[in-house]
């Protein structure tokens, strides 16, 4: 025991000496006058020390050992905090906590300081960060390429009742996690021309003439895997004008004039998906998804070429990962450096394109899936445009061959969309150009092949497979629920962050009253500080006492915000109308955003709050029901959010979510699930047990069955079913806007229409159903924390660093090279 007290001492010790080093040489500030953002600013660049140290080494190990790298491109990570996750994984948060002290700092004022970094949005990005710990963790070299966004996707407020969107200014203030490196800037072509000529040979030797350049500038964010051995980075690029400044055109008065190079090429990463409702838009998202693909695989090249002198080894060096279809023109970059670059044959420069690419897919909605107009991608990249056509006219011959005169397969197969305009179909062009394609659930990987593109699976079986999505434990578990992780580690050991499997363990104390009675105090003590969140945000009271039902993710239709609101409705009518009181006082919460163009789901925004504003007002549901929308869901604030849940909302339509990861984070801290079977819910209700998930609605086989038996009639729902009825009329007749008569008029108008696409009403009557099934058992603590705490020894499968090692051992060919 000394020992550890001993070394505890050491760290805090060293750990303080490097803050008061960066407080005063980094800062320039005297320590005694010491603020907790200055404080934070010192401490994580003290951190950041350790973990250079750290990356230094990791690079010499991978060197040394000739290790095969993975790169990782997505157009978003969204990270969220670092301070507390980085300090976890070196080991140093009770040093830190004990240097602060000796600073006379607050620890927690330290780490509330800290901005979320504004990389990205929704699961998409979050999956993306949670494999890069994971990729660490296991010692694997594993990298992320992304873009510096400037403002991020926005910062959301309420107002009115309605969404506005703000700039999320989050690098105001210079990152102290980021490390510029300008040396390895990237020059990135961007529109010109062709022209058509013959090489000395007499072959076409087109050449891509008069294009702008722009530059790309690296900047590492450092990733430490858990116990500090082994550190990756993340690199992501902010664009800059190869040119700042024309002194020319200054002189002569156009002083606007003089700087728009700077200013145009800057505002590529300066927005995280910009607004497609207009064409420059569209423009700037194409270009910015270049913009990726151009820094990376320059980079990517160069990297290998450090070691080799020929591309003869580069998919036995290099894998690339493509997150959805945003890095889906990888496979034309990489094309157009082999052939044009490095002169190396198109059937060559094929093969290895082809192995070394690989493309997960994300979504099963088909108006999700990227398009592209040729003439844009002709006017933007015209020189891709000619390999993305020469890479179609020869997927097409080997069609052909396989299924002669079948020309509706050809059209469906095609890269290339016909119709008034042309469409570049990125999806297609991530499967014709990689070996594999991969679904991220077990179910959506069945429909990617039997339903999305039935065509390619068969042409390819080989080449599609399932890889279920994860979490990591360490930021969802050990860094957001630190009371369940320090029961968990007097319970079961302290391996289980680094080996989920050994939660298992914990069922056998799920009948032992005393843990559970641990296990009850951890979650109200996480339901007060949500409490407190939400009292601070909205000056809303809500009782911790209350159940916690709990629906946070993106705003869209398909998750169906609107269908949860609609339970909330019937409870709140029960209680009002009938005087029916519900099993227990419940806390509903909502938290997203909705896309700035998306209108429909700033309508569902709208609607949560006026319905929160009648709700909260009647003095006769004061005691017994609370609704909150919390504004600007961000990760850290998703880490007050998730360990504080009863009741976890997984609600999509069956067969529209691809996977969610939202619902994993939920079952890890102890929520139970109500949800449809759609995603990984299906995996989770086969993990936990389906006595410990409440399902509901119609499944993916029923659901496929009411649309081809149609039409689906929503109305005879309505009016075969008096609490259908019930709610519907309650927006009809204006309940939750009485001085707006009509505002609601769009949901009866959307929920009732022929064929409403998410099928809200179909689903309803049963999830009610589930919901008192909810009730019932809440209202009996010892049978819903039995089913909370298997809820949580259930859960290792859903660790990221599952994912991980499949992807490493089945997909990459990545050996671990730990230090």
């Amino acid at each position: 025991m000394s020992t550890v007290l001993e070394n505890r001492a050491a760290e805090r010790d060293q750990l303080q000496q490097a803050v008061l080093r960066h407080v005063t040489y980094s800062l320039g500030s005297a320590p005694e006058r010491l603020s907790p953002a200055e404080a934070f600013r010192a401490v994580a660049l003290a951190v950041r020390d350790r973990l250079v140290e750290a990356r230094l080494a990791t690079e010499q190990r991978y060197r040394r050992a000739g290790a095969k790298r993975l790169y990782y491109l997505s157009l978003e990570f969204l990270i969220g905090r670092s301070l507390v996750n980085n300090l976890i994984n070196l080991g140093l948060y009770d040093a830190f906590r004990d240097a602060l002290g000796g600073l006379g700092v607050a620890p927690a004022d330290v780490e509330e300081s800290e901005i979320d970094a504004a990389l990205g949005n929704g699961g998409l990005g979050r999956l993306a960060a949670c494999f890069l710990d994971s990729l660490a963790t296991l010692a694997l070299p594993g990298f992320g390429y992304g873009i510096n966004y400037e403002y991020g996707l926005f910062k959301q407020e309420i107002r009115n009742n309605q969404q506005v969107e703000r700039p999320d200014t989050w690098r105001a203030f210079p990152s102290p996690w980021e490390i510029e490196r300008p040396q390895d800037a990237v020059l990135v072509p961007l529109y010109g021309h062709i022209e058509h000529g013959v090489d000395r040979h007499g072959n076409y030797n087109p050449m891509w003439a008069d294009w702008r350049a722009v530059i790309g500038v690296p900047h590492d964010m450092l990733v430490a895997g858990y116990g500090g051995k082994t550190v990756n980075y993340l690199r992501l690029y902010s664009a800059r004008a190869s040119h700042e400044f024309d002194i020319s055109i200054f002189n002569e008065g156009d002083y606007f004039k003089a700087v728009q190079d700077k200013v145009q090429s800057e505002t590529i990463s300066k927005v995280l998906y910009p607004s497609e409702a207009a064409a420059a838009g569209r423009e700037l998202r194409l270009v910015q998804e270049y913009f990726l693909v151009a820094c990376a695989v320059r980079d990517i090249v160069r990297t290998y070429q450090h070691d080799h002198d020929d591309f003869e080894r580069f998919p036995d060096q290099v894998a690339i990962q493509l997150n959805d279809t945003h890095p889906a023109l990888t496979v034309a970059e990489l094309m157009r450096l082999f052939i044009d670059e490095y002169d190396i044959p198109w059937e060559r420069a094929w093969e290895i394109t082809t192995a070394t690419c690989a493309y997960t897919n994300h979504t099963l909605l088909p108006e999700a899936l990227e398009r592209w107009p040729v003439p844009l991608v002709e006017r933007v990249l015209p020189r891709h445009l000619q390999i993305i056509y020469e890479i179609n006219h020869r997927f097409l011959k080997q069609v052909a061959a396989r299924w002669p005169n079948d020309t509706d397969r050809l059209r469906r197969m095609s890269v290339i969309e016909e119709g008034q305009v042309k469409q570049v179909r990125m999806a297609h062009l991530s499967i014709v150009g990689g070996h594999s394609v991969n679904g991220v659930a077990e179910v959506h990987s069945r429909l990617v092949r039997t339903e999305l593109v039935p065509d390619f699976a068969e042409l390819w079986p080989e080449r599609f497979n399932n890889k279920t999505n994860g979490v990591t434990p360490r930021r969802w578990l050990l860094a957001a629920n630190p009371g369940l992780a320090r029961l968990l580690n007097e319970t079961v050991g302290e391996g289980w962050a680094a080996d989920t499997d050994r939660l298992r363990r914990l069922e056998r104390f799920a009948g032992d009253a005393s843990f559970r009675q641990k296990f009850a105090a951890v979650k109200r003590d996480n339901k007060r500080r949500l409490a407190a969140v939400i009292k601070d945000a909205i000056g809303e009271v809500v009782d911790p006492n209350s159940l916690f039902d709990i629906q946070v993710k993106r705003i869209h239709e398909y998750k169906r915000q609107l269908l949860n609101l609609l339970h909330v409705v019937h409870e709140y009518l029960s209680l009002v109308d009938e005087g029916r009181k519900p099993p227990q006082p419940r806390t509903y919460l909502f938290a997203g955003k909705a896309a700035p163009g998306y209108q429909a789901a700033k309508e569902i925004i709208r609607a949560i709050n006026d319905v929160a504003a009648v709700v909260n007002r009647d003095r006769r549901t004061r005691d017994y029901l609370r609704l909150v929308f919390l504004p600007d869901y961000r990760v850290s604030l998703a880490e007050v959010i998730i360990p504080a849940a009863d009741v976890s909302e997984q609600i999509s339509t069956a067969g529209t979510e691809a996977s969610g990861t939202g619902n994993m984070k939920f079952a890890m801290n102890g929520a139970l699930t109500v949800g449809t079977l759609d995603g990984a819910n299906i995996e989770i209700r086969e993990e936990v047990g389906p006595e410990n998930i409440f399902i509901f609605g119609l499944t993916v086989p029923e659901v496929r069955r009411l649309r081809a038996e149609g039409p689906y009639r929503p109305l005879e729902v309505y009016r075969r079913e008096a609490e259908v009825r019930r709610i519907l009329d309650a927006f009809r007749e204006c309940r939750f806007c009485p001085n707006s008569p009509g505002q609601h008029d769009w949901v009866c108008r959307k929920l009732l229409a022929d064929n409403e696409p998410y099928l809200h009403l179909a689903d309803l009557p049963s999830y009610l159903r589930a919901h008192d099934e909810v009730g019932r058992l809440y209202a009996d603590p010892t049978s819903w924390m039995t089913k909370a705490i298997l809820n949580v020894a259930r859960s290792g499968k859903f660790s990221s660093d599952r994912t991980i090692r499949e992807y490493a051992e089945n997909l990459w060919g990545l050996r671990p090279v730990p230090g």
